[in-house]
């Protein structure tokens, strides 16, 4: 899916302030990997943004 952290970091800092699962569609990433993706992105502590919903799954950025 992503060659690098840095790459996902790219990825991330490309997206919108409010972000949804189709925001990450793209060569190797469709369907339920979207999600695990986006989940990933509200989980993890390196990306600064925030579940907004969870239907449909959308997290929000704090400073994006």
């Amino acid at each position: 899916m992503f060659d690098s952290f840095d790459a996902l970091g790219d990825r991330y800092a490309s997206l919108p302030k409010t972000i949804t699962a189709s925001d990450l569609d793209g060569p190797g990433l469709s369907g339920s990997r979207r999600h695990a993706v986006l989940w990933h992105l509200i989980e993890h502590p390196a990306f600064d943004c925030e579940l907004d919903r969870k239907q449909p799954l959308t997290a929000v950025k704090h400073n994006g």
